[in-house]
Formats: C-alpha cells, sequence, structure tokens
C-alpha cells in the first residue's frame, strides 16, 4: 500500500484486489461474494466491466459492499449541459493542420461536470465503437453531486489544479502530470481548488490496458507497480443527492437521498487508477535513426483489429537522445492514425512556439505535419551529442486508428483555433542540389 495526505493506495495494474475501510474490519465476506446477510447489515452489489462470460484473462468485475444499493433513486431526467456532444454531424470534415491556443477557464462558478467541453470524437456510444475527446475547464468542486459514465471509461489528464476524487471504490488525488482512469458504470465526484484544466480521452470499444512489450522484453515503460487503485472509504450521510449519468452521449440527473460514496468494502480487479507520469521509464535508440513513437505509449485501448489501436495514450517526457547521424526531432509524417496532442508543461520540443500548455493540436488521418521550419534548421545544424531533451517539458498524444470529426464548439465557438499554424512550414527551403 501506498499513503499520502490521507490518501491510501494499493499498488498493481489490473490486480484483484481487496479493501474494506479501517472502521468496519470484515466487511468483504470471506469464501463467497453474496452471503445471505452481510456483516454491518450492507447490501452486496457486483458492478461488471465485461460481460460474464469473457475469458477468465480479460473478465473484470468488482463486488462492493454498501450500506445502500445504488439502485435507491428517482428517475432520471434530462440534465441541460449544451458542451458535451457525441454527434458527430455538426460539422463539415476539415483535413487541415489544427492548432488551439489555450482553452479558457470560465470566470463564472462551474464544476467538473459543467465544465466539461467535446472537442472531437468519432463512432456511437450506442454501438461501443469509438471513442471521445474532451476538456475541462471549472474552477468549484462538485457539491452533493456525482458523475457516472455509462458510455466508456474516461482516462483524466489535469494540466492546471489538483483534483481531489471520490469515487465508490475510495478517494484519489491526481495531480498534473499524473493521469487516472476511471471506468465505465463507476460514481465518482470532483473537488478542487481554484481555477482547473485538463484533458479527457473517453473511449467506447474496450477497456486501457498497459502495451506488450515485445522484443523490449519483461520490464520498461509504464510498470505495473506503478499504477495506484484507490483503498475503501465511505460516508454514511442522509443528504439530497445529484447523480449525473452519461448515457448515449446525452447528460441525465438522478435525485438520491444518500451518499453514493457508502461503499464499505469491496474486492475485484474492476476499479479506478491513477498513474504518475514521472515514472515512465523510456527506450529510445542508442545507435542511429529515430524510433516510432509508439514506444512512448503509456496505456492503449486495443480494437479487434490486432496491432491496431482504438486509442493510445502516449507521452513524450525528459530522456536523453544520443543517436548518432540522425535528425532527433519528430519526423515529418502522415499516418494511418489521428494525433490529437496536449501539452501540460513547458515547450515541445518539435514546436517551441505556439504550442502552449492548455492547449492542443490535432493531425487528422493523413494529414501532413512534420517539425517547423526553425526546429528543421536548428536541429540539421546542430552539432550532436548525448542531449537531455524535454527538461521540464511534459506532452501526450491520443491516437486513435478512428476519423475525429470536429464539434462545433471544437472548430467555432470556443474561438480558439490558431488560425495562422499552417505558416510554421511554409518558411521551409527547397535545398534541393544537383
Amino acid at each position: 500500500m501506498t499513503t499520502g495526505e490521507d490518501y491510501v493506495y494499493q499498488s498493481g495494474f489490473g490486480n484483484e484486489f481487496e479493501s474494506e475501510d479501517v472502521r468496519c474490519p470484515g466487511a468483504v465476506p470471506k469464501g463467497q461474494n453474496n452471503p445471505q446477510v452481510c456483516k454491518y447489515g450492507l447490501y452486496a452489489e457486483q458492478l461488471s466491466g465485461t460481460a460474464f462470460t469473457a475469458p477468465r484473462t480479460t473478465n473484470q468485475r468488482t463486488w462492493l459492499y454498501r450500506i445502500l444499493p445504488s439502485a435507491k433513486h428517482s428517475p432520471f431526467v434530462a440534465y441541460a449541459q449544451p458542451h458535451l456532444k457525441s454527434d458527430w454531424g455538426e460539422q463539415h470534415p476539415n483535413p487541415n493542420q489544427l492548432r488551439w491556443n489555450p482553452f479558457d477557464i470560465p470566470s463564472e462558478e462551474t464544476d467538473w461536470v459543467d465544465g466539461l467541453h467535446t472537442v472531437a470524437g468519432a463512432g456511437d456510444p450506442k454501438t461501443r465503437t469509438g471513442l471521445s475527446i474532451h476538456v475541462f475547464l471549472c474552477n468549484s468542486s462538485m457539491h452533493n453531486k456525482a458523475f457516472c459514465n455509462s458510455d466508456g471509461d474516461m482516462l483524466i489528464v489535469p494540466q492546471e489544479g489538483v483534483l481531489d476524487i471520490t469515487t465508490e471504490m475510495g478517494k484519489i488525488r491526481v495531480n498534473p502530470n499524473e493521469i487516472c482512469v476511471i471506468q465505465q458504470g463507476i460514481r465518482f465526484s470532483v473537488a478542487v481548488t481554484g481555477p482547473t484544466r485538463g484533458y479527457i480521452l473517453e473511449v467506447y470499444d474496450n477497456h486501457f490496458v498497459l502495451p506488450d512489450l515485445g522484443p523490449i522484453g519483461a520490464n520498461g515503460l509504464a510498470n505495473p507497480r506503478d499504477f495506484l487503485t484507490p483503498s475503501a472509504w465511505f460516508e454514511n450521510v442522509t443528504t439530497d443527492y445529484t447523480i449525473v449519468s452519461k448515457y448515449q452521449g446525452h447528460l441525465f440527473k438522478a435525485n438520491q437521498d444518500h451518499s453514493p460514496f457508502d461503499v464499505v468494502g469491496w474486492h475485484g480487479n474492476y476499479a479506478p487508477f491513477k498513474y504518475n507520469l514521472a515514472n515512465f521509464c523510456t527506450v529510445n535508440s542508442v545507435s542511429f535513426d529515430h524510433i516510432d513513437p509508439s514506444i512512448f505509449t503509456v496505456l492503449t485501448c486495443p480494437s479487434n483489429k490486432p496491432g491496431t489501436a482504438v486509442a493510445d495514450f502516449v507521452i513524450f517526457p525528459p530522456r536523453w537522445s544520443v543517436a548518432e547521424n540522425t535528425f532527433r526531432p519528430p519526423y515529418y509524417h502522415r499516418n494511418c492514425m489521428s494525433e490529437f496532442m496536449g501539452l501540460i508543461l513547458g515547450k515541445y520540443e518539435a514546436k517551441e512556439k505556439g504550442f502552449c500548455p492548455g492547449g492542443a493540436t490535432l493531425h487528422s488521418m493523413m494529414t501532413p505535419h512534420g517539425p517547423d521550419a526553425q526546429c528543421f534548421k536548428d536541429w540539421t545544424q546542430k552539432q550532436l551529442g548525448p542531449i537531455k531533451v524535454a527538461e521540464g517539458t511534459q506532452a501526450f498524444m491520443f491516437e486513435s486508428s478512428y476519423q475525429l470529426a470536429l464539434t462545433k464548439w471544437g472548430e467555432k465557438t470556443c474561438n480558439k483555433i490558431d488560425e495562422d499554424y499552417y505558416k510554421c512550414w511554409q518558411e521551409i527551403q527547397n535545398n534541393f542540389k544537383i
């Protein structure tokens, strides 16, 4: 277990965990999941993240032992939130290279749910295919309010401000340069202090897993023991509570007279987790040439096509660059994947100007991109030697095999697209000589 600031975590990725609040020892029954009478008068409830008949190696479920079952609430009704979308027919397709200046954090009081804005996406949550990319822009905590995503899993990347997240399985504190994943169906509430901003990758098809390492061997990249899952914590309060549910791309709300965070104990392998990006162990070339960015994959959501992801979460952390006779920044390329990038802190190595923390870029499928003119000039003339690159910087990429369509907010309403982005390549010179 790992502790810090009253947050207690269990380490490991995809483990079979068992946890109970210290106030109620023995809350998790021994030897069976669903006894006739649970200790302390608790209710047993199973949360299934996969089909009952999924193979054991991929089956995910957790048993919760709670004060009241989650079914005790009023009927769901529509919840007005105009910025969360899954209708990809709003805008005409746009194949251009796109860059967003930092998204504005509102000045009026806005919590995490009301501060969700969809930028782009593909597919359909009704058929469990595709993904959405959102940003969250908020400045106040969710009071007596919880969120539940019935459509898919959310990978949350804070960029400014700290997220104090209460989930049914316990509490998680997520700082910038950390991430957390909250899976489909898990209820949670987000508390913040002051202006808060970040990014979300939501996937419908599958769950996030660690990428296979292949010839790298048994170790490296994101190591399983560095992933932290919360320990059981509960509150037993009678108060008006609002449950906001994301269902088929729309938001609904229901009322109940008690806290949803009343799970006294739980066991299983379907639970939220966090990860500190500083723990990522990079690998790279120690001879020549530039290795593909897949070596920087932290988590992947696989598709049914082998080797092709619904979405990869990739980072570009501080690291040594030693390749000889090699153009070291990202090479110019066109990709059969869509690439959405964000910047958590610092300056991105391939474009030091214009791409700012809290902003983003989108290079769509087969849209050419690469270093700007100045970066190319600098690195073709640089004396090569061992260099520590990206110090004080953390950029990331949501990469997907799906074509991404923009929302109206993402392309127009947010008013953050840099119309001059294309100019960073216009000064590239014709150096051809015979």
